[in-house]
């Protein structure tokens, strides 16, 4: 008997509770759907199942065989279909969504050399700060920043979110040179209003010890293009995320402060719901991402590098 069909169908019993189950699911006779279950416990001289009349029960080899033959029988059809995938090119619409400044800062070079790539595909990008459910709304791949909530999801690393602290020349010149912890405590702050996270204006200095930045608010913002543009304009310091300011940094219109000192790090990834059944469109997409992002990101670079 065919070894691959006999595993498809001792799974099947497993999944079914029963021969008879596992017989409906492949159009068989139960007798035929036994023979295939005792040929290979036949081969490996072992009892995989304990049967009745009524059902089935796996042993104990017989549960770790079950696991071990369902990851090859998956592994089998994921290679059917991307041997399948490979003669067809790369089309249709993929959905993406990302948090709103990230995408609306870097997504557009990146899309366009995607498409460039793949003419075949359209994409459809959707640009929020809120959460996403993929699944509920139709999302292929989604690029979210920090902390994941969904163990369910296939997370991708595309880059390091570096935090930093910042304001502009013309404000360093009115306010002095905000050397220390101290002097940066009495400064305004540019606030970004809808921040999670506890380690927000937290400074950690070459000795270890953590400093809270929490001098007065002049300005707070949803939105940290716009605090951006207003550090640039002089109002204050800044706090976020290096995409956002680092490229302003790099090009001498902000100073990055304390750089001695550490911020808390995040994570950039691309998630997805699943590792089986990627289609060579998300595939492709997520690569591409991970080439355009991977490394040292743009944002990061000085103008020379």
């Amino acid at each position: 008997m065919d070894r691959l069909t006999s595993m498809a169908v001792f799974v099947a019993a497993a999944e079914e509770g029963s021969l008879s189950g596992a017989a409906r699911r492949f159009g068989l006779s139960v007798s035929m759907a036994g023979k295939h279950v005792s040929a290979i416990e036949a081969d490996l001289n072992i009892r995989l199942m304990q049967r009745t009349t009524r059902k089935l029960k796996l042993t104990d080899v017989g549960q770790a065989y079950y696991a071990r033959c369902k990851r090859i029988l998956e592994e089998y059809e994921d290679a059917n279909r991307e041997a399948g995938d490979a003669q067809q090119s790369i089309r249709g619409v993929l959905r993406v969504a990302a948090p709103l400044t990230f995408g609306a800062m870097h997504l557009g070079g990146m899309v366009a050399s995607y498409l460039a790539l793949h003419p075949g595909v359209a994409l459809e990008v959707v640009l929020n700060d809120r959460y996403v459910d993929l699944l509920a709304e139709g999302v292929d791949v989604a690029i979210r920043i920090g902390r994941l909530l969904d163990s369910d999801l296939v997370a991708q690393r595309l880059a390091p979110c570096r935090m930093v602290i910042c304001a502009s020349p013309r404000f360093l010149e009115r306010h002095g040179a905000l050397s220390s912890v101290e002097k940066l405590r009495q400064a305004p702050r540019l606030a970004f209003s809808e921040a999670v996270s506890s380690g927000d204006w937290t400074l950690t200095d070459p000795d270890g010890q953590a400093h809270v930045i929490d001098g007065p608010v002049v300005m707070a913002a949803n939105n940290t293009q716009m605090l951006l543009a207003a550090a640039l304009a002089g109002a204050g310091v800044a706090y976020g995320p290096s995409f956002v300011f680092g490229q302003s940094i790099a090009a001498g219109e902000l100073i990055a402060l304390l750089p001695h000192h550490k911020t808390s790090d995040l994570t950039i990834q691309a998630v997805y719901p699943t590792k089986r059944h990627v289609s060579r469109k998300l595939r492709s997409f997520v690569d591409h991402l991970v080439l355009s992002f991977g490394g040292t990101p743009p944002w990061d670079l000085s103008p020379t590098g």
